[in-house]
């Protein structure tokens, strides 16, 4: 008996879906862990996860993933080479009909492993505005996208980079990353005037980030009068954390800054605190700057590609030049003076994040391609 196409009945196969990422818990293995969950919980696909296994993979977090019914394979990651062949040997075993591979230079080890699997469709997904492309790795792209059906990228900005590096136009399309908003309700109830004037600003301690720009921006603030607590939460690399520490130590921060590591509650934090910061250099789509526009703070951010065409100046957040810490003080201060301005600023960030940046939206999204494959 045939199946009106319209039917609701779930149907009896599920396609199999393997996402590929770094096992460092990144933005871009957050994504891979919300799209796997998600499939999960649903009736159409089976996923699974499948790291890179770095210095800071987190053994506690992969445990919690197997435990709520997510196969999760750590692959050896201290040779490229060492990776491809045992990710290949896994597609082989499991036959996957479609390999999403998230990230420099995970998307390049990825689709090389696809393809000596003969796995049926291959995808990228890149989560930066700008990544250390050599000449070499730069043309393995390229060879790589004819076999590739599709290149996503998380932003608008991130796609156009794809374009820009000579991949084919035709087979790329942005799907914005997305948050788990139902974690920001309580702040539908809240009174921004009741939050404390506080700094937030939730990034790992890297190269790409610029904690030093927004705690220079923040010794600024006090020669104006204007003391506001910083709160820097995030793991990442310790001699990044140590420059870092090292810079408020020198510029007597020490009872201002508080460095919170990986911090489990943030979305309580940031709906404590009216300001989230986003100090970078390059982004893909931040996710840290969406759950402040969900948390309904107000808003300031690096004007980077990624976050550019985020944030829309004066009405959802404001943007300062890279690197600027005269400029991100001012803006700090416009909005620790003008708490009406603030509260307005944040209102818009919230909504915008509500009606565009929902998880479920971006999982939606993502599965509708995935099946297309």
């Amino acid at each position: 008996m045939s199946v009106p196409e319209n039917s609701s009945v779930a149907p009896t196969h599920r396609v199999r879906v393997l996402h590929f990422v770094t096992g460092g818990f990144s933005g871009a293995t957050q994504v891979a862990v919300d799209l796997c969950l998600a499939s999960l919980a649903g009736t159409r696909i089976e996923p699974m996860l499948v790291l890179r296994r770095k210095r800071n993979t987190d053994a506690a977090r992969v445990q919690a993933l197997r435990e709520r019914g997510l196969r999760v394979e750590v692959l050896p990651g201290w040779s490229h080479l060492a990776t491809i062949w045992a990710l290949r040997r896994l597609c082989v075993e499991w036959r996957p009909a479609v390999l999403m591979a998230h990230g420099f230079p995970e998307h390049l080890i990825g689709r090389w492993a696809g393809l000596l699997a003969k796995v049926p469709a291959l995808a990228q997904v890149e989560h930066n505005s700008r990544e250390r492309y050599s000449a070499w790795r730069a043309a393995q792209s390229r060879w790589l996208s004819r076999y590739t059906a599709k290149l996503v990228g998380v932003s608008e900005g991130v796609r156009r980079r794809l374009v820009q590096m000579g991949l084919p136009e035709a087979k790329t399309l942005a799907i914005p990353n997305g948050v788990k908003l139902e974690r920001f309700d309580a702040a539908a109830q809240q009174d921004f005037a009741q939050r404390a004037p506080g700094l937030v600003m939730s990034a790992r301690f890297a190269r790409q980030k610029d904690h030093l720009t927004l705690i220079r921006a923040v010794h600024l603030l006090g020669q104006q009068g204007l003391r506001p607590k910083l709160f820097l939460a995030g793991a990442g690399k310790a001699n990044y954390r140590l420059a870092a520490e090292r810079l408020v130590s020198e510029l007597g921060l020490g009872a201002q800054v508080e460095f919170l590591g990986h911090y489990a509650q943030m979305p309580q934090l940031l709906m404590s605190q009216q300001i989230c910061v986003l100090s970078t250099h390059y982004e893909g789509m931040p996710l840290a700057l969406v759950e402040g526009m969900a948390a309904g703070c107000a808003c300031v951010a690096s004007l980077v590609p990624g976050v550019e065409g985020l944030l829309e100046p004066e009405r959802t957040g404001l943007l300062v030049p890279e690197g600027d810490a005269a400029a991100l003080a001012e803006a700090l201060a416009r909005l620790l003076r003008d708490p009406l301005f603030a509260a307005a600023l944040g209102a818009a960030a919230r909504e915008q994040a509500l009606r565009e940046h929902g998880v479920a939206l971006m999982t939606q999204r993502y599965e509708d391609l995935l099946l297309s494959l």
